[in-house]
């Protein structure tokens, strides 16, 4: 190459670096040269890793080309829009679309990808419509239908653009792909001299003027950004791979996924919040459990769950674990932490690595986090003297009288120090990107919320920019800043259930909430969603600290707020029908709730009767288990799924539990009763449950 073009050495620091052009792309070209890009897929890291890992815990092994390509399970996956960690589908544009084409063919998966662009965007509702039967396909021209016949009329490929050239005004393939790349780079004066081409050409072959302009028109946007079909079906054919081994090795997929982003809090907040809607247990870091990386656990039940990885702790490398995970291995799990320093090379393990962990949880079965960080340097002090006793000649007094005798342990008294469940969720948030304890601050954050309260980021997307949300979380960091006009105003980064957002506070609220914005408060926003390059923020209008309900308030509203509680006898006939309704319990929080229904419009069932609809009660009868996990992820499946389903009808919840009927009434909470809605909740539900919808007399 030094014949042809001028080269520089690898900078200094990076000698295994290539050379390099001092030309740039174009003058490469023109010279002859041939410009290849080559790109890293991560997602190629995700399948290899799941691959592996479903050959060991499953003894399957998985050839990816010969993954069947009409797997039903796969398709309801991407129907129903569980894209988290799915090749070119996770953005909430792609994934209302995918949701709304339901594919059944790999065809469709990668149209869709190539439809996702700008030009043929403007088209895909155009696409759906057709794909479902909804409208008929519609063809620029006759001659184009065989041409356009498997994308319903629709321009959606490069290839596509070309044959419309060749056919309408006779370019070769060559002239026809110099002309995509001219119009790519939108060049006025080339495109100015191929359109009367392209109408001279057409005009040569029998077509009217009018259709060869019209149709220039049309071809024009797509000719720069539409992706050719083989780069489409390459991609498409890793879509439906990585939605395939999510949908039928769930654990195992979801493990390889945190894995491949372990560097990264936001990725890793995402991705376990996924494998919580999947009803996929994610455990703390466990010192006596954990590996390096995250690993699958098979619990006491059979069940899969995914144990966090320590070197997924911020602060802790995993060169420092190795030495502890290995003697582990060979002695066994630890029973004290004084076993731990005995046994263990600790000597990479400093006291800002042990307070992590410390804080994360992964020492919780030794003693309270508080306690056990103060006295952490004893701890380390103890480790680095056991590490003096083996590398020493004796390794107790006993031993300089011959002796054999077991070396007892140092004794370490951990003080009990209770730590605030707060103090907890903030550690977490921290330094593992999600809070995992399974506390009462979580669960007053997510059960306290009403329908209104975005407390989990994927309620937010791009499509609702300029709409005004209230959102509750934890606030993580802030950014003091200044306008031009030397105004002050506030970052502020506000941790959800599963991510962070970050929230722009004004002046004049920033006066009116002075000593709100520090770390590790609570915090209730209303705001406005700004939506800039598909990035989501959040304008404050007003906030308030949020107060965790005390354990009576929490205890009358299990599982959310405002439930009221009756029970009924259960008989033990085939149709287990309920016997006898008892009186529903008198509730603490009774008059408040009345309160906030007629302030907030929830509940006013007087102006759902004046609206000429014939009101409804949606009731929702799900058998309890043994496994209070999912029972727990099954109820917030469907709290989730209600909230998207806002209406007028009364909604109540009946568990079945014991040979009782436990029915939770929520009184905040109206919901559309569609037939839409009854079957999400059927499919969701499933065997574990029943849906009923009765009309309410007025």
């Amino acid at each position: 190459m030094d014949d042809v073009v001028p080269l520089q050495r690898p900078t200094k620091g990076d000698e295994d670096g290539v050379s390099m052009t001092q030309y740039a792309m174009e003058p490469l070209a023109a010279l002859g040269l041939l410009k290849m890009d080559f790109l890293g897929l991560v997602n190629l890291n995700v399948l290899a890793r799941a691959r592996n890992l479903i050959a060991s815990t499953k003894g399957v092994e998985i050839v990816l080309q010969d993954i069947p390509l009409d797997d039903k399970n796969t398709f309801d996956l991407l129907a129903r829009g569980e894209t988290v960690g799915v090749f070119q589908m996770e953005g909430s544009g792609m994934t209302r679309y995918i949701k709304e084409l339901k594919p059944n063919s790999l065809a469709d998966v990668a149209a869709m990808i190539a439809l996702y662009r700008p030009g043929p965007m403007e088209h895909i509702s155009a696409f759906i419509e057709a794909k479902h039967g909804r409208t008929e396909a519609r063809y620029p021209h006759p001659a184009l239908k065989e041409l356009l016949e498997e994308t319903y009329g629709i321009i959606v490929y490069q290839d596509q653009v070309l044959q419309i050239f060749r056919t309408f005004a006779g370019y070769s393939l060559g002239e026809a792909d110099i002309v995509r790349k001219a119009m790519g780079k939108k060049i006025p004066a080339i495109m100015a001299e191929e359109r009367e081409n392209f109408i001279q050409g057409a005009l040569k072959n029998g077509y009217a003027q009018e259709i060869a302009e019209e149709l220039f028109v049309l071809i024009t946007p797509f000719a720069g950004y539409a992706f050719n079909k083989a780069h489409s079906i390459s991609y498409g054919l890793i879509s439906y791979w990585t939605a395939y081994l999510k949908a039928n090795y769930p654990a195992e997929y979801m493990v390889s996924l945190l894995n491949s982003y372990i560097d990264s809090t936001d990725r890793t907040a995402t991705a376990v919040s996924e494998c919580r809607r999947m009803m996929i247990q994610v455990l703390p870091p466990d010192i006596t459990k954990s590996e390096e990386e995250f690993s699958i656990e098979v619990l006491d039940d059979g069940q899969q769950a995914i144990r966090f990885g320590m070197a997924a702790v911020k602060n802790v490398g995993a060169a420092a674990l190795r030495p502890v995970i290995e003697a582990r291995k060979k002695e066994g799990p630890f029973e004290s932490i004084e076993q731990m320093c005995r046994a263990a090379d600790m000597s990479g393990v400093n006291r800002k690595t042990l307070e992590s962990l410390i804080k994360v949880g992964a020492f919780d079965m030794f003693g309270g986090r508080s306690g056990l960080i103060s006295v952490i340097d004893r701890i380390i002090s103890l480790a680095q003297s056991e590490a003096r006793l083996k590398d020493s000649d004796q390794t107790s007094m006993f031993d300089l009288f011959g002796e054999s005798v077991p070396t007892p342990l140092s004794n370490l008294d951990i003080p009990d120090i209770p730590t605030p469940e707060g103090e907890k969720w903030a550690w977490e948030k921290e330094l593992l990107g999600v809070p995992l304890s399974n506390n009462s601050l979580l669960t007053s954050l997510v059960n306290d919320a009403d329908p209104d309260t975005v407390v989990f980021l994927n309620q937010i997307d791009t499509d609702m920019g300029g709409k005004k949300l209230k959102l509750r979380g934890q606030v993580a960091s802030v950014i003091q800043r200044y306008t031009r006009e030397s105004k002050p105003f506030s970052i502020v980064t506000l941790g959800l259930m599963d991510g962070t957002v970050e929230v722009f506070v004004w002046e004049n609220v920033l006066e009116e909430t002075q000593g709100l914005w520090e770390e590790g408060k609570l915090v209730t926003i209303t705001g406005t969603v700004r939506v800039r390059e598909e990035q989501i923020s959040i304008s404050c209008a007003n906030a308030s600290e949020y107060k965790v309900p005390d354990a009576a308030d929490a205890a009358a509203s299990v599982g959310g707020e405002g439930y009221a509680l009756s029970e009924a006898g259960y008989s033990n006939g085939a149709n287990r029908a309920p016997v006898s309704n008892g009186a529903a319990q008198p509730q603490n929080n009774v008059s408040s709730i009345a309160e906030k229904s007629a302030s907030n419009g929830y509940g006013e069932r007087a102006a759902a009767q004046t609206s000429g609809r014939t009101l409804q009660r949606l009731s929702l009868r799900i058998r309890e288990t043994d496994t209070p996990i999912k029972d727990n992820y099954l109820l917030e499946d469907v709290k989730r799924l209600l909230l998207e389903y806002r209406g007028e009808d009364e909604v109540n919840l009946q568990i079945v539990s014991d040979g009782r009927i436990i029915t939770l009434e929520w009184p905040l909470v109206r919901v559309d009763a569609c037939p839409q809605l009854q079957e999400q909740l059927r499919k969701i539900l499933g065997d574990a449950g029943q849906v009923f919808v009765e009309s309410i007399a007025r």
